[in-house]
């Protein structure tokens, strides 16, 4: 099983530090996703995991080979991102064709086939160019080039974020056919959680510039439990468990917690609910941990 790995990442920005001693694990065959708030590191830690940002300390490697300026790592990985409208000499006038045609050439295993049908299935005028394309048809673009390079790794940074719900279930459908079929690795970053959360094999959660968990999602959910009740009651029930985003309404509470392991049955008289991803990510983030 191959892997991608980041250890003890450090990015700064001046005396900002977005990344703060960061590990991260991408084994091959899963699909991961990696979810944080605006700001959180998300794009910076994918853009260094790919060898277009240089870390300021620590060491990215694929297989045990380093990622930066090294061709044949870096022909295993497609980071795919939101192409700019504009450039710095102005407009991005490329046309559509021409934009595919560059990634033909760079990734080794491009399916040409796959891209024209991908093509007309987002309904994508090839002679357009980028700088006259909506928001949708520059996410479809840049999930053709994902999906086309067929590569060993695909990482998509916010791929859906201009597409229309129909768009979005065709995307999801064709990331589920492709591992499918292939087996490919395909990491994930979207702020779209609850439709995308039943895709995710593992989820890597990054708040603050640190990996606050990474851990297989159906595994995650099954520990994850929602209390709610009398204050004092609730309080009983979640002792000793990690305890996050606590909201007290007079004599009521409720809490979000995580426990070492699926729970049978809480103590005392409160009502347990099944956490979705989304509002485990959002009490996780929202305020930090708490321990009872």
């Amino acid at each position: 099983m191959s892997t991608l790995s980041g250890k003890n990442i450090v990015k700064r920005y001046g005396k900002d530090t977005v990344l703060k001693n960061v590990d991260v694990e991408i084994e091959t065959g899963k699909i991961y996703g990696l979810i944080g708030r605006n700001g959180a590191g998300k794009t910076t830690l994918l853009s260094i995991l790919t060898a277009q940002n240089p870390a300021n300390e620590g060491t990215i490697t694929i297989d045990g080979e380093p990622v930066w300026e090294n061709e044949k790592a870096l022909s295993r990985i497609c980071y795919s991102r939101e192409i700019s409208q504009v450039t710095m000499f102005g407009p991005n006038t490329i046309k559509v064709k021409d934009y595919l045609a560059t990634a033909r050439a760079f990734y080794k295993n491009w399916d040409e086939d796959y891209a024209k049908e991908l093509i007309k299935l987002f309904d994508i005028n090839p002679k357009k160019r980028v700088n006259k394309l909506s928001k949708g048809m520059l996410s479809a673009v840049t999930i053709i080039v994902a999906m086309a390079s067929k590569a060993e790794i695909t990482i998509l940074d916010e791929p859906v974020a201009g597409l229309d719900v129909v768009a979005r279930e065709q995307f999801y459908r064709l990331v589920i056919d492709e591992y499918a079929a292939t087996g490919r690795t395909f990491v994930i970053s979207t702020h779209i959680i609850e439709e995308a959360a039943s895709l995710f094999e593992k989820v890597i959660i990054i708040d603050n510039g640190e990996i606050i968990l990474e851990e297989n999602t159906e595994e995650l959910l099954a520990r994850a439990y929602r209390i709610s009740g009398e204050e004092t009651a609730v309080d009983a029930a979640a002792r000793g468990f990690k305890i996050y985003h606590p909201e007290s309404i007079g004599r009521n509470k409720v809490v979000t917690v995580l426990a070492e392991g699926p729970v049978d049955d809480f103590a005392g008289d409160v009502q347990v609910e099944a956490v979705p991803l989304q509002n485990l990510f959002y009490a996780m983030c929202v305020d930090g941990r708490k321990e009872a």
